[in-house]
């Protein structure tokens, strides 16, 4: 496939090394995604329901799964487009050309999703120009977030309207004939036990935060980074993960789970040769290589989401989540956001990886559902409000 000036829109932004808070406030630094792009939601539904059954590791490979599917179907015609990463779901905002290839793939991850786990994942898509002509805002720019990692930043309210349009009763989702080929989840693995917090630390807190309609939103996210950074440090200060408590958790039962997700069935060469491959893997990760990979692990970490709203999972103690609580809590009564809030003791991670040098992803949440439990408490707030 030849690419177009279009489809590299993303690529080609540029990559600003500046801390967030100051890109927040750099409207010029912002751009506007072309109105040919569409944008993408999967969503687990009743998500509170099977996070309060058990499912919570579940739910978060199917989100997994769905970028995994869209990353290998981007990384094939060389594309880079933004994901967000949702606990229960993930966004994605992606060209036109591959929008069809991309579609087949999730709906053949959604009918193995349902076949596997009875869960079932929402999949839509909205165009891009709809979002606008419907007077919706969504401009976008790119952080570099560490040496190894770089984020989309998202502002204005055009993912949550698509979220709004997708999740809605009337919406009906295109359809497709789709075969198991149409569906390549190459690299997602699922092999670490819940990871503690670092030393000193003893909680993990999931958080959302959401501008009130007709307040500056880039103004009130400055506010909420600038009491992170205060309270808690910068962000590498405030990740929950760290090498020292990554623990493999091999057991032929979540390395099934790994393998119904991703194959959408049983296939005993698979479970038999990744769980001898994650019983060596404590061995592997003594030697230097291994020491390195899990170093970019922790930097390659997917910590903070933001797609106009923010969110990120962080670790602390109870003194600096309570300061954090009171400075929150008092914008919200100000009427300037709204806020979710779930803490854990430990947080998940499932993986992308598509080599051991530099190009893997990992996905993080507070365990028990932190991210779904959190939007439990924003909702109701939204609903009562």
């Amino acid at each position: 496939m030849s690419l177009s000036t279009n489809d590299m829109f993303y690529s080609r932004l540029p990559l600003n090394q500046i801390t967030l808070s100051e890109l927040l406030m750099e409207e010029h630094l912002f751009y506007k995604i072309p109105d040919t792009w569409h944008v993408l939601i999967t969503d687990v539904k009743k998500s509170t329901i099977a996070v309060a059954d058990g499912l919570h590791e579940t739910v978060n490979l199917v989100a997994t799964g769905s970028i995994v599917a869209v990353l290998n179907i981007a990384g094939k015609t060389n594309l880079s487009v933004p994901f967000f990463f949702g606990g229960d779901g993930a966004t994605f905002i992606i060209p036109a050309s591959i929008l069809d290839a991309v579609m087949k793939a999730l709906t053949q991850h959604q009918q193995n999703t349902q076949q596997n786990f009875k869960i079932t994942l929402r999949v839509g898509q909205v165009p891009v120009k709809d979002i606008y002509n419907s007077g919706h805002i969504l401009s976008i720019s790119k952080l570099k977030a560490s040496q190894l990692f770089s984020i989309p930043i998202v502002l204005g309210d055009g993912l949550s309207y698509a979220e709004k349009i997708i999740k809605g009763e009337d919406y009906l989702p295109d359809s497709f004939s789709v075969t198991e080929e149409d569906l390549d989840l190459s690299g997602m693995q699922c092999r670490w036990d819940k990871i503690k917090p670092p030393e000193n630390y003893d909680e993990v807190v999931s958080l959302l935060v959401i501008a009130r309609p007709g307040i500056n939103q880039p103004g009130v996210f400055k506010k909420v980074i600038d009491k992170l950074d205060e309270i808690y440090g910068e962000a590498e200060r405030r990740k929950p993960i760290t090498t020292s408590k990554l623990k493999l958790k091999g057991t032929l039962k979540k390395i099934g789970t790994e393998m119904r997700a991703k194959l959408g069935g049983y296939n005993a060469l698979y479970l038999f040769r990744n769980w001898f491959t994650t019983m060596l893997g404590s061995l592997y990760f003594r030697t230097k290589q291994g020491k390195t990979y899990l170093q970019q692990l922790v930097e390659l970490s997917d910590t903070l989401v933001i797609d106009g709203k923010i969110n990120t999972v962080i670790s602390g103690n109870r003194q600096q989540r309570e300061l954090l609580q009171a400075a929150l809590d008092e914008l919200e009564r100000n009427g300037e956001l709204s806020y979710g809030l779930y803490v854990s003791k430990e947080s998940i991670m499932s993986c992308y990886v598509r080599n051991m040098n530099e190009d893997h992803i990992h996905f993080v949440d507070g365990s028990d559902g932190g991210y779904t439990k959190a939007a439990g408490v924003l909702k109701k707030k939204i609903f009562t409000n």
